[in-house]
């Protein structure tokens, strides 16, 4: 079995905005713009974003706001050479705990249907699915499910 990889977690900063947003461009079809990132660290309260490192490079990111006692994810990325390997289990186990200590007792997030690897991980962190967004993602018109977990 693969040795874990050697990773560190740190907050993201604005100067790490160029990485995710490559990241957002290798993960999905319809990434967020750099943009978005800047406004996002920059002008959101409730805004959380944690970077995965690995030989001083990131090669993941996971965001979620904050609000009140409930923390939604709003992304999560692993770069295509790095999956397979837990960095994104490893990744939201971190956001959960972050998340705890910023006062949250519960977290959702969506996902696509199709994604099996994301939401066997999910279940695997104790998520369960609680709902459909009907035609919630715009590239495909793909429902999403609604995850949600108590956070302890």
């Amino acid at each position: 079995m693969d040795q874990p990889i050697e990773l560190g977690f740190r907050f993201m900063t604005l100067a790490d905005v160029g990485a995710v947003t490559e990241l957002e461009r290798l993960a999905f079809t319809t990434p967020w713009p750099h943009d978005a990132f800047v406004n996002e660290l920059t002008k959101n309260p409730n805004a959380r974003y944690v970077v995965a490192l690995h030989q001083n490079k990131v090669i993941a990111y996971c965001g979620m706001w904050i609000i009140i006692d409930e923390a939604h994810i709003t992304n999560v990325a692993v770069h295509p050479s790095y999956r397979g390997k837990k960095i994104g289990l490893r990744l939201m186990q971190k956001m959960m705990g972050v998340a705890m200590m910023f006062g949250a007792k519960s977290m959702t997030l969506e996902v696509r249907p199709s994604n099996t690897v994301a939401r066997n991980m999910y279940v695997k962190l104790g998520f369960t699915e609680q709902g459909i967004r009907k035609r919630y993602y715009s590239d495909n018109n793909e429902d999403a499910i609604i995850m949600w977990v108590t956070l302890q």
